[in-house]
C-alpha cells in the first residue's frame, strides 16, 4: 500500500528556488528578527533595531543583482513547469527595485522620525510592520496566480493600516488609520468576489491559464466572467488611489507619520499598479474592450481631480504641504494609468506598460525626495504648512535647491529632465494607442499642475519672514535627501537609461 503513496507524495513536493525568492524573504526574516530582538534590547539602544532594518532592506535590494542574468520561476505545477506561482522576470525585478529601494529610503527617514517622536512610536513594532509590508509589496509583482496576488496585496496593506495609526494618543492618526482600514477592507472584499467569479468561470487561478480559458467560457458563464473582471478592477483601482476610490488619501497622509506617508505615496502605488498590470495585461488581455475604456476614463478623472485638489490647497492651512503632496500623488496616479489603458488599444502592450514602469521609477525617486525635505522642515515646523517653506533657501540652501528640483521634476520642467522625459513617454503612449482625447486631457492637467508646483518652488527663494531658522540635518535624513537627489540628477542627465531598462522589463 505504501509504494503508490510514495510517488504520489513525491510528485506533490515542489522544489524552491531560494535565490529567486530571496528579496522578499530577506525583508520578512529581518522583520521577525527585529521583533524578537526588541524584547531584549535596552531602551537606550533601540536605534540598533532601525539600523538593522535599514541593513536588511539594503541586503534585500542587493539580492536583485544575481537575478538579472535571466528569468527564474518557482512554485510551479508538477505536471507543467511553465505554469508557476512566482516568477522573477525583468518586470518583477524593476518593481521590486522600486519597492525595496523606496522602503529603504522610508526606513532612513524613519530612523530620524523615531528618534524625534519622544517614545510616541513603539520602535520594535514599527520596524516589524514596515519590513512585513515591504516583504508583501516585493512579493506582489512576482505573483503569477490570483491567490498569491491577493495574499501579497494584504501582506503589504495590513501592516500599513497599523503603521498609520501607531502613534500613541494621537486622535488624528487613529482616525486616518480607521478610514484607510475600512475603505481598503471594502475594496479587498470586492476584489475577492471578482476573483471568485473568475475562478468559477475558468476553473484556475494561474494568470496565464485564466488568459487562455476565459476566451472560451461557456455562454451561461459569460456574464459572471465580465462581472468578475469589473469587480477585480475596482479593488485594484482603490490601491492605486484612482478617483473615485481616492478619498482616503489626504487624511491618511496627514495622520500617518511622515515616513509612512512617503512610503504609501510610492510603494503603495507600485503595489497597486503592478497588481493592476498583471490582472489586465497578463490575465485578461481578451477583455481589453472592458478594462481599456474603464481605465482610460479613470485616468482622465484621477489626474483632473488630483490636480484640482492640489490647486485648492491654502498655503497657510495646517499640514497643507503634506496635503498638497497627497493630492499631487492622486494626480500622478492618473498619469500612471494612461499607458495601462493604452495597452488595451496598442499593438505593443509591453511598450505601453514600459512607459508606466518608467514613469513610476521617476515618480518614486523625486516624490520620496520631496517627502524627505518635508520631513526636514517638519522637525522645526510641526504644522508643515506650505507657507513654512518661505525663505528655505536662506536657512538651508542645498535642501531648498533639491526640493525645487524635485518639484520641477514632478511638474515636468527643466532642469528636471527626467520628469519631462517621463511625461512625454506617457503622452506618446496615449497618442500611439489612438487615445488623442486622453492625451489632450493630460496636457491640460500638466498645465494646471505647473501652477501649484511653481508657486511652491518660488516660495523657497523669497525673503524669509523674520530671522531664518537653521535646520540641523541628522545623518539618516541627509542620506535619504542625498540619495534621492543623486538619483534624480543622474536620471535627468541620462533619461534614456530608464526607458532602455524598462523596454526589456516585461514578462
Amino acid at each position: 500500500m505504501s509504494s503508490p503513496a510514495q510517488p504520489l507524495a513525491a510528485s506533490l513536493v515542489q522544489s524552491v528556488d531560494w535565490l529567486a525568492i530571496a528579496p522578499p524573504t530577506i525583508a520578512a526574516v529581518v522583520g521577525l528578527v527585529v521583533l524578537v530582538a526588541d524584547l531584549f534590547v535596552a531602551e537606550n539602544r533601540k536605534m540598533l533595531l532601525g539600523w538593522t532594518s535599514v541593513a536588511g532592506l539594503a541586503a534585500a535590494t542587493l539580492m536583485l543583482l544575481p537575478l538579472l542574468d535571466g528569468d527564474r520561476s518557482t512554485f510551479c505545477l508538477t505536471g507543467d513547469a511553465t505554469v508557476c506561482s512566482y516568477t522573477a522576470d525583468r518586470f518583477t525585478l524593476v518593481i521590486q527595485f522600486l519597492v525595496l529601494g523606496g522602503a529603504l529610503l522610508a526606513a532612513l527617514l524613519s530612523v530620524t522620525a523615531l528618534k524625534d517622536s519622544r517614545k510616541e512610536l513603539p520602535e520594535g513594532e514599527y520596524w516589524f510592520l514596515l519590513l512585513s509590508s515591504a516583504a508583501g509589496a516585493a512579493l506582489l509583482p512576482a505573483s503569477r496566480d490570483l491567490a498569491t496576488l491577493i495574499v501579497a496585496l494584504e501582506v503589504a496593506s495590513l501592516p500599513a493600516f497599523a503603521l498609520v495609526g501607531l502613534r500613541y494618543g494621537d486622535r488624528k492618526s487613529s482616525e486616518a488609520a480607521l478610514k484607510f482600514f475600512l475603505s481598503s477592507v471594502t475594496a479587498t472584499a470586492v476584489s475577492l468576489m471578482g476573483i471568485s467569479f473568475l475562478y468559477a468561470s475558468t476553473g484556475t487561478l494561474y494568470l496565464t491559464q485564466v488568459a487562455d480559458r476565459i476566451q472560451n467560457v461557456d455562454g451561461q458563464l459569460h456574464t459572471l466572467a465580465q462581472t468578475g473582471v469589473v469587480l477585480t478592477l475596482v479593488g485594484f483601482a482603490f490601491k492605486t488611489a484612482a478617483v473615485p476610490f481616492h478619498f482616503w488619501v489626504p487624511d491618511t497622509y496627514v495622520g500617518a507619520p511622515l515616513p509612512i506617508a512617503a512610503y504609501l505615496s510610492v510603494i503603495g502605488k507600485a503595489v497597486g499598479f503592478s497588481g493592476l498590470i498583471l490582472v489586465t495585461v497578463v490575465a485578461l488581455p481578451s477583455y481589453a474592450d472592458v478594462w481599456g475604456p474603464a481605465l482610460a476614463a479613470l485616468a482622465a478623472l484621477t489626474m483632473t481631480v488630483g490636480n484640482v485638489g492640489a490647486l485648492r490647497q491654502q498655503a497657510t492651512r495646517a499640514y497643507s504641504a503634506v496635503r498638497l503632496l497627497a493630492w499631487s500623488s492622486v494626480g500622478q496616479a492618473g498619469y500612471l494609468l494612461v499607458p495601462v489603458a493604452a495597452a488595451a488599444y496598442s499593438g505593443d502592450a509591453e511598450k505601453s506598460i514600459g512607459s508606466t514602469v518608467a514613469y513610476a521609477l521617476m515618480y518614486g525617486a523625486v516624490n520620496l525626495g520631496a517627502f524627505a525635505v518635508a520631513a526636514l522642515v517638519g522637525r522645526t515646523k510641526s504644522l508643515n504648512r506650505v507657507s513654512d517653506y518661505r525663505g528655505l533657501y536662506a536657512s538651508s540652501p542645498l535642501s531648498a535647491l533639491l526640493l525645487a528640483f524635485f518639484l520641477l521634476c514632478l511638474a515636468g520642467l527643466p532642469p528636471g529632465i527626467i520628469g519631462l522625459f517621463a511625461k512625454v513617454t506617457v503622452f506618446s503612449a496615449a497618442v500611439d494607442a489612438g487615445l488623442g482625447w486622453l492625451a489632450v486631457i493630460m496636457a491640460v492637467n500638466v498645465v494646471i499642475a505647473l501652477f501649484y508646483y511653481l508657486q511652491w518652488t518660488a516660495l523657497l527663494f523669497r525673503a524669509p519672514e523674520g530671522e531664518p531658522e537653521k535646520h540641523r540635518v541628522p545623518a539618516p535624513l541627509t542620506a535619504a535627501i542625498a540619495l534621492t537627489g543623486i538619483l534624480g540628477i543622474a536620471l535627468s542627465g541620462a533619461p534614456q537609461l530608464v526607458l532602455r531598462f524598462t523596454d526589456t522589463a516585461l514578462f
